[in-house]
């Protein structure tokens, strides 16, 4: 097995705005399982290079956005197990001055620091990728590759994360989860204890998920979605969200990222504001990582003059 079997620490928060609020906040540090392979990343990756190896793969394949977790995360995997690993981008306008873009883009300096190959596509191709059609292209370009989905959700990744709860997390009444593409969500749900309850919050608008969470999981009574908290969508921002991803790591010491972690935790303590939940409820929030995304939306932020990350 390529990623050992981890189980991550878990802290008790302690912050301002939900003191005496009659429920208990704890977060589980998926983010410090791997420096680079980070959080949900490493779980979804986990059984999808042992696919590759046992298909005798020796090219990794997917698919992100320019600032995306899963090309960093799928490039240092590459790396750390000598694996060829390409990456398909969304954005072909980024190839115009493509020394340039790779300098000022840290996901993907990063990802070609560590010998990833990346193909920049057009927007038009990139909602296209999942086709039979295009995915011949590409092993007519690049050959024979493992292809690991855009966000690394599939079965095995699903599986992968099925192992971020344990029996001892059983106390716990409430599991709350950023969503992205849904696999990381489904895995969690897929392991809750019959008192439990999962609540994701998706980055992205629209109501999508529901279809794809439902291909991964067993149950359907145990979960829901609040679509409250995306900011505007996927990589969407406000100041009020960054000066509370700001406040929460000044009282905690815990980094929150802006696409995911920051958005949930947002959702989860002005939930706790409201009294949505019960009263003596002990409520755990997974930390799936993503931090490597800080820096570039901090690059964002400064063009915009906005309040910036800290």
């Amino acid at each position: 097995m390529f990623l050992e079997n981890k189980n991550s620490s878990i802290q008790q928060i302690h912050f301002s705005e939900i003191e005496d609020r009659g429920v208990t906040l704890f977060i589980k540090r998926e983010d410090e399982l791997h420096p680079f392979i980070s959080g949900n990343k490493y779980r979804k990756l986990k059984y999808n290079l042992a696919e590759a190896a046992k298909q005798n793969k020796s090219t990794l394949l997917t698919f992100g956005g320019a600032y995306s977790n899963h090309i960093a995360a799928t490039a240092a995997a590459g790396f750390a197990y000598n694996l060829k690993t390409i990456g398909i981008i969304r954005g072909n306008e980024l190839a115009n001055n493509l020394l340039e873009t790779i300098q000022n883009n840290p996901t993907l300096k990063f990802a070609s620091e560590h010998n990833m190959q990346l193909e920049f596509i057009s927007r038009a191709d990139y909602k296209v990728k999942t086709s039979p059609e295009f995915i011949a292209s590409l092993k007519e370009k690049f050959g024979d590759f493992y292809l690991v989905p855009e966000g690394g959700t599939n079965t095995f990744s699903v599986k992968g994360c099925e192992e971020i709860l344990t029996d001892e997390d059983a106390k716990y009444d409430i599991i709350c989860c950023a969503v992205g593409t849904g696999g990381t969500f489904s895995g969690i749900i897929n392991t809750l204890k019959s008192h439990q309850k999962a609540i994701g919050f998706p980055a992205l608008k629209g109501d999508f998920l529901h279809h794809e969470i439902k291909k991964y999981i067993l149950k359907q009574d145990n979960w829901s979605l609040n679509t409250n908290y995306h900011f505007g969508g996927y990589a969407k921002v406000s100041d009020e969200l960054i000066i509370f991803i700001n406040k929460f790591k000044s009282e905690t010491k815990i980094p929150l990222d802006p696409v995911y972690t920051g958005k949930m935790m947002f959702g989860i303590i002005n939930l706790i504001k409201n009294d949505f939940f019960e009263k003596g409820a002990k409520i755990l929030a997974i930390h799936t990582g993503g931090l490597q995304g800080i820096q570039g939306m901090n690059q964002l932020l400064k063009k915009k003059n906005s309040v910036q990350i800290v």
